[in-house]
């Protein structure tokens, strides 16, 4: 199994280019099964759970043909072509390796007007369930019942447009409704929508496709539904997560990093907070710059919130940032109850970190010591780089197929700045 290997101390210094996101990608890929012409995306970023999806969505009979180099700067692209549906079950094997899976749920339901998906089963972050997601369907006239660990849903009189106000605000289960309510019969309102980034590249796209979709960027969408959707092409927005995880790179190492691509609209409360601790920002016509203000970081403070606020994907990378920070840091996780499961190996490092119920108080050290570590998710993974980027000596992290999940050719982009890292592979 790979595993990464840091020599900490270097500033990085240099351009970094942010690839399409991840959580734009996925949901945009399952709204090829609502039509049955070609959805071409472009700005496609190359990551494990991008080949996943595409694995579910042949299955279901869904052409995947992906076009450009991994090459640093390219702009791949993807077609997809749902022109006939063969298989509306998405099998546990595949749904469980990436809970987005389960946003095939509504595009099938609504184009075929049956699905049978697997209940995508635990996360080591948190429960995530999918109830809200069962929960709109029904109100939109799906009948649905769970079996033997899948979501057997029916609508063979096809779906019907429903006022559904969410109790909370759940990305995955606007995404997965939205898309059922561009061909539903009628009007469908989603009250206490999401308004992430993501969700509005979605909409944008439905549009583009076709729909007839009201209030993008609101917490209430409008949508009313057409009969069928047509192909278009549509460029995946930049990566917010892996624009906030290198703008702190470039904060933990004192160093100074243009994020080629970057918007800085979509990165507003990380950029408030950092710049808080003593980073500075400025927007550029290729992007954004980020560099490590004249001094030490200063501890701040922090709250995960949904967007616009400060994003959970973003508070383990935070946490590993304030480590070395002059002072102490409060970090709050509001989003899910198992997110702080990157602490211990934080601590191995060095770092001084109590955690107290769904809170973190980060005393700042010296210094970090490197040491091998272990990713338990995703995002704990990448927190675990920054660490090791500003650490004496060499940071060794295993089980780095969580890093290859959501972040494209991280090594290389961080070696390009002048980061001692390389990705050592088994003989």
């Amino acid at each position: 199994m790979d595993k990464i290997r840091i020599r900490g101390g270097n500033p990085l210094r240099g351009t970094i280019a942010i690839s399409g996101a991840k959580n734009a990608a996925l949901p945009l890929m399952t709204a090829s099964l609502l039509t049955d012409h070609t959805l071409t995306l472009t700005n496609l970023p190359d990551l494990a759970d991008i080949a996943t999806l595409a694995t579910l969505l042949d299955q279901h009979g869904v052409g995947v043909v992906r076009n450009g180099s991994v090459e640093d700067g390219v702009r791949r692209n993807v077609q997809l072509t749902a022109a006939t549906i063969t298989n509306t079950t998405a099998p546990y094997d595949l749904v469980r390796k990436m809970r987005a899976s389960v946003l095939v749920l509504g595009p099938l339901l609504a184009r075929c007007g049956q699905a049978r998906v697997s209940q995508p089963g635990g996360c080591a972050i948190g429960t995530r369930p999918v109830d809200l997601h069962i929960k709109g369907l029904q109100q939109m006239g799906a009948e649905i019942e769970l079996e033997s660990g899948y979501i057997e849903a029916r609508a063979p009189r096809g779906l019907t447009g429903a006022q559904i106000v969410f109790p909370m605000v759940s990305v995955g289960a606007t995404e997965n409704l939205l898309m059922a309510a561009t061909l539903a019969r009628g009007r469908t309102v989603l009250v206490n929508a999401a308004r992430e980034p993501e969700v509005t590249d979605l909409a944008r796209c439905l549009v583009a496709m076709g729909a007839s979709i009201e209030g993008i960027g609101s917490h209430t969408l409008t949508v009313d539904g057409v009969d069928r959707l047509h192909g278009a092409c549509h460029a995946i927005v930049p990566d917010r997560i892996e624009a906030g995880t290198f703008a702190m790179a470039a904060a933990i190492t004192g160093g100074e990093i243009v994020l080629r691509h970057a918007r800085l609209d979509l990165i507003q409360a990380v950029a408030k907070i950092l710049s808080g601790a003593g980073v500075a920002f400025e927007e550029r016509d290729d992007g954004v710059k980020v560099s490590r203000a004249d001094g030490a970081l200063i501890g701040v403070d922090v709250m995960t919130e949904p967007f616009p606020g400060f994003p959970t994907d973003l508070q383990a990378q935070m946490m590993a940032v304030m480590t070395t920070a002059q002072g102490a840091a409060m970090i709050t996780e509001t989003i899910f109850e198992n997110r702080f499961m990157h602490v211990p190996e934080l601590a191995r490092m060095g770092a001084n970190i109590t955690v107290h119920q769904a809170s973190a108080l980060v005393r700042g050290v010296p210094r970090l010591t490197g040491a091998p570590v272990m990713a338990t998710d995703l995002r704990a993974s990448v927190s675990l780089v920054l660490a090791g980027l500003v650490a004496e000596g060499t940071t060794e992290l295993n089980r780095v197929y969580h890093l290859d999940r959501g972040y494209e050719r991280i090594e290389a982009k961080l070696a390009a700045c002048g980061a001692d890292i390389e990705r050592v592979r088994p003989n």
